[in-house]
């Protein structure tokens, strides 16, 4: 693993040989916050995203933290989702159940999925209802600092155009900074119709583990990165949260810097 130099509010860059060394260090990361955080409150919250971060999230299947991590402890939510059924191969839901929350002990109950028999607005207004009711009942705490939900951990993935969560470059939603989960129904990437969290939300997160990996995101990496001039803000450069941000990135989505 190198480390890369960069300016604080850019966060914290590890570059890894390999996605291999990419998970292994992704699952300490994760380990140890839950293990801090478990220890403090009554409940880790974690949002996950789509993508390959479900795979990179494979070594907390293996010992030693299958067995270590107070799984009833963790609360799983979804930075966007698409507006699909839950059993449906584009399901965000369904690729987290598959490949890794069907492996471990989270209490059914702590799995927040999207209603997805609702419209896309619906939905995300409903998603936005089920947050409040968490924060009621101190599952979920607010930003002192922003007034919006502060998660314990935010695992964000990256597309080639710079997109993260479902906030993708040029399109009005980056701007939306009074809803906490707002909808699309014109993604530029299938399936169109999506909720998503919002950047205040997003950027309200006590620690962001933002993980890329491979040749095709390199660009993007150095735009965000890098010493672009670009006026242009892609979203992934929008990622600044109030606690840490940490990259993972493998050598190919690096090699760029």
């Amino acid at each position: 693993m190198a480390e890369i130099a960069t300016e604080k509010a850019k966060g914290k860059v590890q570059v890894f040989d390999s996605e291999e060394a990419l998970a292994v260090s992704l699952a300490k990361y994760t380990a140890d916050l839950s293990d801090k955080i478990s220890k403090q409150k009554a409940a880790f919250t974690v949002v996950l995203s789509g993508g390959s971060l479900i795979e990179w999230l494979r070594k907390l299947l293996e010992p030693p933290y299958i067995d270590s991590v107070e799984w009833s402890k963790w609360h799983i939510f979804w930075v966007d989702e698409r507006v699909v059924p839950k059993d449906h191969e584009d399901s965000n839901y369904k690729l987290a159940y598959d490949g890794f929350l069907s492996k471990v002990s989270i209490p059914a109950g702590n799995v927040y999925a999207i209603n997805d028999a609702l419209s896309a607005e619906g939905a995300a207004d409903d998603y936005e209802t089920c947050l409040k009711h968490l924060v009621q009942t101190s599952t979920i705490h607010l930003s002192q600092a922003t007034g919006f939900p502060k998660f314990d951990l935010m695992l964000l993935g990256m597309g080639p155009d710079g997109h993260v969560a479902s906030l993708f470059p040029g399109h009005p939603l980056v701007q939306e900074n009074k809803k906490w989960v707002t909808f699309i129904k014109d993604s530029p990437k299938p399936p169109p119709e999506r909720i998503t969290f919002t950047f205040p939300v997003i950027n309200s997160s006590a620690n962001i583990a933002l993980v890329v990996a491979g040749a095709g995101e390199a660009h993007a990496v150095n735009v965000a990165l890098g010493n672009s001039q670009n006026s242009d803000l892609l979203p992934v450069q929008m990622v600044s949260p109030e606690g840490e941000l940490t990259w993972f990135l493998d050598k190919e989505a690096a090699s760029e810097l």
